[in-house]
């Protein structure tokens, strides 16, 4: 099979891969979602980020991923109780699934066979501690969506199917991509993205040539397409397994608190959790940087990614939300 798109390889779009390098140096930002034209590599920046990310130890044979013997599920089988090294799991979510394969059921062969109930878990088992990736999110079925959000605000997956009521983790870094002319995503939803990023196709000639250069030698000579950004790539790699290690260091400064919290005061972005977001985004980008410390140029950065999502509408104002958080900014921090 062959290998994802290099992550370093993709022209552009720099706002949407800082916004997953972000996600992966702190999962609990909770997520990204995506929304721009079709072709303009929203499923190819997700399908790349998973080379990037830093593998986990999980317990060997445990259908959740757990990290420790005694968090393995009483129901799970075929759990050795040794530590091995595992990648990042990044599961699709496709359109048109089933409640019972993306929460679990009941397993059929050895009810049938052994006259046992037992449990077959579903995709967010498989999702536990890695990411759960939504293509054209704005078509998913009403019911699933109500599903998503129930286990987004727990992180438990709760499953009771023919006398069986089984529990497990289930935290994940939700990724969602769409066209907004095919609708738009429930509020609730929406607001369970921690990032949100707008993408077009590129207007430059150049940067339009260039994309088809990197696909047309990805598709044609593809193991020296490789071979020539493995180095960026593993260097992306390196940098968000070192971010990850001093975002813990990082302190954040009384006066950046409050640029966070009179930003989104100006912005009127409805509850806390956008202050939240842009303080975690802000974190996470300082220690990108190798900063110990988030200051203004760090929320101006992450600023739009983090709240565009957040704001009332104004039918009146056709600039769209990231301009109108890209006029707040430069009044409020200057």
């Amino acid at each position: 099979m062959t290998t994802p798109f290099p992550f370093s390889a993709i022209v552009g779009q720099s706002e949407m891969k800082l916004a997953m390098i972000l996600t992966a140096i702190d999962p609990s930002i909770g997520g990204v979602l995506v929304f721009g034209d079709r072709g303009t590599g929203k499923s190819t920046a997700v399908r790349a980020l998973a080379a990037l990310l830093p593998e986990i130890s999980v317990i060997d044979g445990c259908p959740v991923n757990s990290a420790r013997a005694d968090d393995v599920p009483d129901w799970a089988v075929g759990a050795t109780g040794r530590t091995v090294s595992r990648p990042t799991p990044v599961v699709d979510l496709p359109l048109g699934v089933t409640e019972d394969r993306v929460t679990g059921a009941l397993d059929i062969e050895r009810a049938l066979t052994k006259g046992e109930k037992a449990f077959q878990p579903g995709l967010l088992a498989r999702a536990n501690r890695g990411y759960l990736y939504i293509d054209e999110v704005n078509l998913l079925e009403d019911h699933i969506v109500d599903l998503l959000l129930d286990v987004a605000q727990s992180g438990q997956n709760v499953v009771e199917r023919e006398g069986l009521s089984i529990r497990h983790p289930a935290r994940f870094v939700l990724v969602g991509s769409g066209n907004p002319e095919e609708g738009e995503l429930r509020p609730q939803l929406l607001d369970r993205f921690g990032l949100s990023v707008e993408v077009a196709s590129p207007t430059d000639i150049d940067e339009r040539i260039e994309v088809i250069r990197r696909r047309d030698a990805y598709e044609t000579d593809n193991a020296a397409f490789m071979l020539r950004w493995q180095a960026e790539d593993a260097t992306i790699r390196e940098r968000i397994v070192a971010a990850r290690k001093a975002l813990g260091d990082v302190v954040v400064p009384e006066e950046t608190l409050r640029e966070v919290a009179e930003l989104c005061l100006a912005l009127g972005s409805d509850g806390l959790r956008g202050e939240l977001t842009l303080l975690k985004a802000a974190r996470a980008y300082a220690a990108w940087q190798g900063d110990g410390a988030p200051r203004t140029d760090h929320v101006r950065k992450v600023a739009a990614t983090s709240l565009r999502h957040r704001l009332r509408r104004d039918p009146l104002d056709e600039a769209g939300s990231g301009a109108r958080v890209g006029r707040v900014v430069e009044e409020v921090l200057g």
